[in-house]
């Protein structure tokens, strides 16, 4: 999915390393959209002082609400982005001739590589309810300069987590490993993302690779984390972001009316990112050259199957050059 804000908060991310524990809990902000595409958007990552958490550098969730959404063609390059359904159906088509609809419990997955352009489209012709979380990772060099690819997942893995009080609660692992259990998508850095979903009064242990950096996002009910060294609570609003830092075994988290919240995890990223609209690259001048190609209609971006010639045309490039901003945590 494109960036539906005017890209104004240029973010030039250069991801220094985490040496231990974190409990740094940050609160998502409202995008302010407007015109046909007008959608209820938060955004968890990235935040100005976490620009990361592992390969994955960007969090949103549009909706709940009702809407007719229709993003028109747009390109990425640099990144694969994850579109995790919660309510409603999307049509994903794309310029490597992918035509696709995902519901509920179904993946998306979309290498850019060097370039692809896609669109997406709420089913039917009136508004209907929608909600979903949009994620992107960021490619490491080795592949971030090759070509598109897209992955749609329908059976993915889950890991049961045995309670510490009530029931046991399932982790659904929607791109790569946590615990034993692995996605079937493809990704190109360590990595996890998983959906984890708690029964009223439950309390149960996720674990963790001492050697990665977490963070949960919450999106729905109560959800406490005892994340601290004598457990102490820290409770999450919606979509609240608790970043959890690197040496940790696991944290244990609770709910008394039930909670669903989304993990993230992987290797810390070691590469600056320059991230600006649909983009993730690794300085300015690739930035403006990407921008440059998709305004002149480039055959690097292809052509979205079944679309006439409607597509999103890109923000003007700030009047500064991105500079990289570091991490503060």
């Amino acid at each position: 999915m494109t960036r539906l804000d005017a890209a104004t908060d240029e973010w030039d991310l250069t991801a220094d390393a985490c040496d231990g524990p974190r409990e740094l809990l940050l609160e998502p902000r409202e995008v302010p959209l407007g015109g046909v595409r007008a959608m209820a958007v938060h955004r968890s990552l990235p935040q100005r002082d976490l620009p990361t958490v592992g390969a994955w550098c960007f969090f949103d969730r549009f909706g709940p609400q009702e809407a007719l959404m229709r993003v028109e063609p747009h390109p990425h390059i640099g990144l694969q982005t994850v579109t995790w359904p919660l309510v409603g159906e999307v049509r994903h088509r794309d310029s490597i001739d992918s035509d696709v609809t995902i519901s509920r419990g179904v993946l998306n997955i979309m290498t850019s590589g060097r370039g692809i352009s896609h669109s997406e489209y709420s089913v039917g012709d009136d508004p209907i309810p929608l909600d979903a979380l949009q994620l992107w990772i960021a490619l490491p060099e080795s592949r971030r300069h090759g070509g598109p690819d897209f992955e749609r997942h329908a059976d993915l893995p889950t890991l049961r987590l045995p309670a510490l009080e009530g029931a046991d609660a399932d982790a659904t692992v929607v791109v790569g490993e946590l615990g034993d259990v692995v996605s079937p998508a493809t990704v190109y850095t360590p990595i996890v993302g998983a959906e984890v979903v708690l029964a009223p009064g439950s309390r149960v242990r996720i674990p963790f690779r001492r050697d990665w950096e977490y963070a949960i996002a919450a999106v729905e009910g109560d959800l406490v984390a005892h994340a601290g060294r004598a457990g102490e609570p820290t409770a999450l609003g919606a979509l609240d972001l608790l970043y959890l830092g690197v040496n940790r075994d696991g944290i244990e988290v609770s709910t008394i009316g039930g909670a669903m919240f989304f993990l993230l995890g992987g290797e810390p990223f070691a590469d600056d990112l320059v991230m600006w609209w649909n983009f993730v690259g690794r300085d300015h001048d690739e930035i403006v050259e990407a921008r440059e190609e998709w305004e002149a209609g480039s055959e690097r971006f292809g052509h979205v199957v079944t679309h006439g010639d409607e597509r999103i045309p890109a923000p003007p490039m700030p009047q500064v050059r991105l500079t990289p901003r570091r991490r503060k945590v």
